[in-house]
């Protein structure tokens, strides 16, 4: 058993790749689960009094360390710098689809986006951001695809229901309208007039 309960959690986290389940820490540390919650309750604690730019959180399958949030707009000027990996906009917006319209195919999210997506779908895949999760019924039994718990870990969620509501942007329909209206053929209308 640790001496320095919160600094042992500390340091496990911080070299951890995922997160690390609360069972997991405590068969670690020789430690019950309740020393465990107790632990990292004085490490976020302590994190917070040192105005530390880590927080600790419990997200997806167990505890993580992250980003304090108040800090986010320098880590967005520093992932436009050359330093920082970062996901491409195809990449991005077929990640969206898949994350709100899970399980989908490969075709399906070609459709939504209105542009071939295979390459950035396997870039995801790659980065382990989402994966096949079965077959669809039917003729040909298209892969069907959904995000991982990776997916849920980089964005500090514990699951697909703490996704923001779509609704919230989404443009009201006299937006789209009037978005749309450059692209119709002259003389076509929504109006049935004959």
């Amino acid at each position: 058993m640790t001496t320095d309960l919160p600094a042992a959690l500390e340091a496990i986290l911080f070299v951890a790749e995922a997160p690390v389940p609360t069972s997991e820490l405590a068969s670690v540390l020789e430690v019950t689960e309740d020393e465990v919650r107790a632990g990292l309750g004085t490490l976020a604690e302590g994190l917070s009094e040192r105005s530390s730019g880590i927080v600790v959180r419990e997200t997806g399958p167990g505890w993580r360390l992250y980003t304090r949030p108040d800090l986010i707009p320098h880590l967005e000027r520093f992932a436009a710098t050359p330093t920082a990996s970062r996901l491409s906009k195809a990449a991005l917006e077929t990640l969206a689809v898949v994350a709100y319209r899970q399980p989908v195919t490969r075709a399906q999210v070609s459709d939504i986006r209105g542009v071939d997506s295979d390459h950035a779908l396997r870039t995801l895949e790659r980065r382990g951001l989402v994966d096949v999760t079965g077959r669809a019924p039917g003729a040909g039994q298209a892969l069907l695809y959904g995000t991982t718990d990776l997916f849920l870990e980089k964005l500090g969620l514990r699951s697909i229901a703490e996704l923001p509501p779509l609704a919230d942007h989404i443009p009201p329909a006299s937006v789209v309208e009037s978005l749309e209206e450059p692209m119709r053929p002259e003389g076509s209308s929504n109006d049935s007039r004959s």
